[in-house]
């Protein structure tokens, strides 16, 4: 029994330590911080892909025009979701281009720190939302914000710019979508109009209509005015 004693007041305690690295340079990030930095920034991205980016114009109105055609579930939900994505890295890839030489490349090279590095990379994305956004919806989140008026659209803060973006959005996702439907509500309305004069009041407009109102879109290569016109959208 004494010797068990003796061996335990002889051996070492254990002393360790987790090394999280230095965050003053992207060479100092141990694998844990940068492990719980990933988990962190996927988490944040369907957030951020929402508030940065023009995704969410594009998806409102890829809905309007399913509704506006009629059909409920085609193109699938999973079809306009990744177009939208798709149109979205397009419209999006001058942006990160400056965001990646302005503020990553540096980053990386270990001249800029970090939170250096993350206000020269949001410049570009706030300016090109700052392009996109009414003037009436910044004025109206600094208002609800209580902030001075700034000087200029670069004055405001980005907690004013991306509510206001988002409602900007919204609009003209909304404006889209309403001149998606007049084309279609014609041939409906059309349609509705000689079945009544032809006395089949039985058979239901929608299904007679249906064919014409695919027919227009592909005629007139809808896909390629709609996704043309989206995209020359945004400045």
């Amino acid at each position: 029994m004494s010797a068990v004693v003796l061996v335990a007041q002889s051996a070492p305690a254990f002393q360790g330590s987790i090394d999280l690295g230095s965050l003053a340079s992207p060479q100092g990030l141990s694998t844990l911080m940068k492990i719980g930095l990933l988990m962190t920034v996927l988490a944040v991205l369907p957030s951020v892909l929402v508030m940065f980016t023009c995704f969410v114009r594009l998806i409102i109105v890829l809905h309007f025009l399913r509704q506006a055609l009629g059909t409920q579930t085609v193109p699938p939900n999973q079809v306009l979701s990744g177009l939208a994505l798709m149109l979205t890295i397009f419209i999006m890839a001058p942006v990160g281009e400056q965001v990646y030489a302005r503020a990553v490349v540096p980053y990386q090279a270990g001249q800029l720190d970090g939170q250096t590095a993350l206000d020269t990379g949001i410049a570009p994305i706030k300016e090109w939302m700052l392009r996109n956004t009414r003037e009436n919806d910044l004025l109206l989140f600094v208002k609800l914000a209580k902030l001075d008026h700034p000087t200029t659209r670069a004055d405001v803060p980005l907690t004013v710019v991306m509510p206001s973006f988002l409602i900007s959005e919204l609009k003209t996702a909304f404006q889209i979508g309403f001149l998606l439907f007049m084309p279609f509500l014609i041939i409906d309305l059309v349609v509705a109009s000689v079945l009544l004069s032809m006395g089949m009041m039985m058979l239901p407009p929608v299904i007679v209509s249906f064919p014409f109102k695919v027919l227009l879109f592909v005629m007139v290569d809808g896909w390629h005015l709609l996704v043309g016109s989206l995209a020359a959208s945004f400045h």
